[in-house]
């Protein structure tokens, strides 16, 4: 079956960055597209970025020109790097591939504030 573990969240200050990783498993990574979703509490879950297999990337408004998408196909991993952290990025972020299938992993809880 599908796995997604995400590993990389914590506390950060507004303005910092940081690094998610998504290792998944059960699926055939190199072929999917991949994407990084986030729910504040409160909200519903939504898209902030996602790459398709020829790497192509697209991301949502909010987070444009703050935080790149990247994936190793090698390691079956996804990555999101994110720069200039603000208060309203706060959320819990999984991957997932895009579409979404059933299956989430537990996610990382990213927590900007000073």
């Amino acid at each position: 079956q599908v796995q997604l573990v995400e590993s990389g969240g914590g506390l950060v200050q507004p303005g910092g960055s940081m690094r998610l990783s998504c290792t998944a498993s059960g699926i055939a990574f190199r072929l999917s597209s991949m994407g990084w979703y986030r729910q504040a509490p409160g909200k519903q879950r939504e898209l902030v970025a996602r790459i398709a297999s020829s790497t192509v990337t697209n991301y949502d408004d909010s987070v444009k020109g703050r935080f790149t998408i990247s994936r190793d196909n090698a390691k079956s991993t996804v990555y999101l790097e994110m720069n200039s952290l603000k208060p309203e990025d706060t959320a819990v972020y999984y991957c997932n591939t895009y579409p979404a299938s059933a299956s989430w992993g537990q996610g990382t809880q990213v927590t900007v504030s000073s």
